[in-house]
């Protein structure tokens, strides 16, 4: 019989908890169990193997930044939606290291994260949709925003940005020129 109280739900929440507080690499059953205060098997009654909670755990993290570059765009379009889609990207990694970490970076097989996926893909479709691109523009505008952003975020969250230059005014930088080349030099 489940303990009472603890839910998969719960279960997540405690592992999110863990990767905040730890990193990725501290997730593990035995911390996530010792963390909720039940033995390491009681985990299975709520989440089948780490593999699954890794699986929760992307869901509920794509929903969360999914979530949060939504409302920054919301009734905005072309310039100014895509700024500030590459804006919340960046804000949540560095406010989110730990969970930004474990985003998945590739198609992932499991259908509830695939499709979590799915709806950021979309959201970076609609705000680039604002420039006129067809459908082929559209990917190769997503994958120059999404690449750039990624590496930026990967640079400054793991401290490689020690020189003493702001890094939000390269960031603004970075912003212009990728907002610039979607408005500029892409073939519309």
């Amino acid at each position: 019989m489940p303990r009472a109280g603890l839910s998969r739900d719960a279960v997540v929440d405690a592992a999110l908890a863990l990767v905040d507080a730890d990193g990725p690499a501290a997730l593990t059953l035995a911390a996530v169990a010792a963390r909720t205060g039940v033995a390491t098997p009681s985990l299975y009654k709520h989440v089948g193997s780490l593999t699954d909670l890794r699986n929760l755990l992307a869901v509920r993290l794509i929903e969360e930044f999914t979530a949060a570059a939504t409302t920054a765009v919301l009734g905005l379009s072309g310039d100014a939606a895509l700024e500030q889609l590459m804006r919340a990207y960046h804000r949540y990694a560095v406010t989110h290291p730990h969970r930004y970490a474990l985003l998945p970076q590739a198609p992932d097989p499991d259908p509830a994260v695939a499709a979590a996926a799915a709806r950021f893909v979309e959201l970076c479709f609609a705000v680039l949709r604002g420039y006129g691109l067809d459908d082929d523009e559209i990917v190769h505008a997503t994958r120059i925003a999404r690449a750039t952003m990624h590496g930026f975020a990967v640079l400054h969250t793991s401290g490689a940005f020690g020189l003493p230059q702001d890094v939000e005014a390269t960031l603004d930088r970075l912003i212009a020129t990728v907002v610039h080349g979607v408005g500029a030099a892409l073939p519309r």
